[in-house]
């Protein structure tokens, strides 16, 4: 039986989500997959569909109601993969509900406001020229690593060649945890 891998997608869920096949493609193979939108987890309105109304209702209970909703969906669960603001939701559910062992958080970006780690295997990927990104101190206070992509921005996590290659950490970072 196939380990369960969650996918959590970014701020524009469904309605933009394309680049996900590359992931979805390669991850299939080892997983049994379950992709879920974050918009749709969140109870988020898209009739406004742009970046400054999406990310307000994120913040102003979006994001709670989104692990509230995971964790109804999923409530054991082992590998997640989220993307942005799907790994922001990723974070919160492993510290609210413990409900999994291994986040890979993919330019989450608001993770630098949190104090508090939570406790299983994480691992984070930002663009390096993503000015969002966690700076050095957050890391450090935190005890966690960095991955940083050597000239890049946020949106990094789109392109197939970057996809493959995280894709490829993910395998063997849970191929080797099960061993």
């Amino acid at each position: 039986m196939k380990p369960k891998l969650i996918i959590l997608s970014d701020l524009w869920g469904k309605a933009n989500f394309e680049w996900t096949a590359y992931y979805i493609t390669i991850l299939k193979k080892h997983f049994e997959i379950s992709y879920y939108d974050s918009c749709e987890l969140g109870d988020i309105d898209t009739l406004n569909y742009t970046e400054d109304n999406l990310h307000q209702q994120f913040n102003n209970g979006g994001i709670d109601k989104a692990v509230e909703n995971l964790y109804k969906l999923e409530p054991e669960l082992s590998i997640v993969l989220g993307f942005s603001v799907g790994g922001y939701i990723a974070w919160k559910a492993l510290l609210n509900h413990k409900m999994t062992n291994h986040i890979f958080a993919v330019s989450s970006t608001r993770l630098r406001k949190e104090t508090t780690k939570p406790n299983g295997k994480i691992n984070l990927f930002f663009g390096e020229n993503d000015i969002y990104k966690p700076n050095n101190e957050w890391f450090k206070t935190l005890a966690l690593k960095k991955q940083l992509i050597k000239n890049e921005g946020h949106n990094f996590y789109r392109n197939p060649v970057w996809a493959e290659k995280l894709c490829q950490e993910i395998i063997q970072k849970t191929t080797t945890q099960s061993s």
